[in-house]
């Protein structure tokens, strides 16, 4: 089933059932060129369902390679760059007239002046990591101007191009696919699955009612065609995935809607969000059947504590009252940004039966409430900004296993119950320790297969830290330095023929910071793409002859590691 559009030349306008619940679209049209100078491939689309955040641009792929040129979008001026081990790599920033803001990343060289510049702060600065804001008249930029060369830098796994446009005064990101870039696709969302919640009880409290979809004629439905609850209050979330033309490449969904009986209910659209806002993909997917099971469930209800949410109406929550025992028509319709539409539909009827009375163990904690939870040996505090949706949040203690623990392990909660927020965790040690052994001590929190440290705070003999996740707890005593190791040369090289120096750091707990180089006195630049190893490339910075290079770094706990290196070039 297609939409149908009404085109201009600078506007975009969409007009479907979906008009009831969504906002009308008003972006310009053919402004904004394709970065790159071959037909645009999509590895990711907007929206796209990843760990802890929804994919806020395009992944444009570069035919599996690097050093591609890259293109300004349009005529402005380069306002900021940024420079990360994760995340973006090596990012520009492009302001532009008609107040959007273009975002290019992954990249692996800014063009020459661009480069030098920033080379320039990071020696100022004295780090590697930057982000800057420049001058608005230092670099301007003309529509198709060489930036950049294209990379894999950051949190990239294969090469390519992640394209974003913002609004420039809110830093609020747009779905790029409405700005009419030159990509086919006349082909219609692929729906997998339907799930259906029983909204009397918490989203983490329960395993939802799975149903296969299967396609007839021109829509799909469930097997049978119809579903029985005997709940009254119910929930639907669906698996789904789109694609476009030429490519089997399966991207996230633009939009979706309920109906119940014909009657709009809610909505969701993948458009206007922002990064403070994209964490909260954890209330809009099933979080525990993806920590579970690794199934996408994108849920057609809001949970109370997500404020700001994708869903439309605002103030709706998309729960379907059944209990007048009626059968009742479902359809929900998945549609991408060219109005290519997938509807499924069903039935669905109330059916009262007896069920048991079983509860999670633990206390109740809510949305927009503070609450907490005391031993004689372990506390945590759940702020009004951690949660999403009412839960039991159990407590449990067991002894230590590491010949570090200073404490036992506080098992908090579970780790498929997200948090929004941080929350605190205190700790009392199980042993007398001096203030020496106190400084060493860090939090380390398991949760699933994550696991972190944290330096912890002291007060009245409690230790104290901050984590995004629920899990394992203990305190344990870290005073082992990290370890440095050189990779092709030793002590008293001559690196006269070698291009570059590179470090490994390893640590004891996995984590280390503020890792410096210092040749003769003077800091040095060592890149850490994807804080893998440090990297020098040698540059004006390390002439000829015989010099001295000093690396330090620390740890969680503060534990310095130090070597120093006579080279000669």
């Amino acid at each position: 089933m297609k939409r149908f559009f009404l085109l201009s030349p600078f506007l975009f306008f969409v007009t479907s059932s979906f008009s009831q619940l969504f906002p009308p679209k008003n972006y310009p049209q053919g402004y904004f060129r394709d970065p790159l100078n071959i037909p645009i491939s999509l590895a990711g689309n907007f929206g796209e369902l990843r760990p802890n955040h929804y994919h806020m641009g395009l992944d444009i792929r570069t035919e599996k390679r690097e050093n591609l040129p890259v293109f300004a979008a349009a005529d402005g001026y380069i306002a900021k760059v940024k420079v990360e081990p994760e995340g973006f790599g090596q990012a520009i920033y492009i302001n532009h007239p008609n107040g959007y803001t273009t975002l290019y990343a992954h990249l692996n060289e800014f063009f020459p002046a661009l480069a030098a510049y920033v080379k320039k702060q990071q020696y100022k600065s004295e780090s590697w990591k930057i982000f800057l804001n420049i001058p608005p008249g230092m670099f301007p930029v003309k529509k198709g101007d060489f930036i950049a060369l294209s990379g894999s830098t950051g949190g990239s796994q294969a090469p390519h191009v992640h394209f974003e446009i913002r609004n420039t005064s809110t830093d609020i990101n747009c779905n790029p696919m409405l700005f009419g870039l030159p990509i086919t696709d006349n082909s219609n969302p692929t729906l997998l699955r339907l799930a259906v919640y029983d909204r009397s009880k918490s989203i983490y409290e329960q395993s939802p009612k799975i149903f296969p979809v299967h396609k007839i004629a021109d829509e799909y439905s469930i097997p049978g065609g119809s579903v029985t609850c005997n709940f009254s209050q119910i929930g639907f979330a669906i698996s789904a995935f789109d694609t476009e033309s030429g490519s089997t490449n399966r991207n996230g969904i633009f939009e979706a809607a309920l109906y119940n009986d014909e009657k709009a209910v809610i909505g969701f659209e993948m458009n206007n969000i922002g990064y403070d806002n994209t964490r909260n993909i954890n209330a809009h997917i099933d979080y525990k059947t993806k920590a579970n099971s690794n199934i996408y469930l994108q849920q057609l209800f809001r949970l109370s504590g997500y404020n700001n949410s994708i869903y439309h109406p605002a103030n709706a929550t998309g729960i379907v009252d059944i209990g007048d025992g009626t059968i009742h028509t479902i359809k929900i319709e998945v549609k991408d940004p060219r109005g290519n539409t997938t509807i499924l539909r069903f039935n669905v009827q109330y059916k009262p039966a007896a069920t048991g009375n079983w509860q999670a163990p633990g206390k109740m904690f809510y949305p927009q409430m503070l609450g907490a939870f005391e031993t004689d040996d372990c506390a945590f505090y759940i702020n009004e900004n951690c949660l999403y949706d009412s839960v039991h949040i159990n407590y449990l203690k067991s002894a230590p296993v590491l010949p570090s623990s200073v404490s036992a392990i506080h098992h908090i909660g579970a780790p498929y119950i997200p948090l929004r927020d941080s929350f605190l965790v205190r700790i009392k040690p199980t042993i007398e320790l001096s203030v020496a052994k106190q400084d060493k001590v860090v939090m380390l929190m398991n949760s699933g297969n994550k696991k972190s440290v944290e330096k912890v705070q002291w007060q009245a003999g409690w230790a104290s830290a901050t984590f995004r996740d629920l899990g394992n707890f203990q305190l344990v005593v870290d005073d082992q330095p990290p370890v440095i190791i050189p990779v092709g040369f030793h002590d008293g090289a001559n690196l006269a023929h070698a291009a570059k120096i590179v470090f490994i750091v390893k640590d004891n707990f996995e984590e280390f910071k503020n890792f410096r180089a210092e040749l003769d006195g003077k800091w040095l630049k060592f890149s850490n793409d994807k804080e893998r190893s440090f990297v020098y490339k040698f540059d004006e910075h390390f002439p000829p002859g015989k010099h001295e290079l000093k690396v330090t770094v620390y740890d969680e706990a503060g534990n310095q590691a130090m070597k120093t290196f006579s080279l000669r070039r």
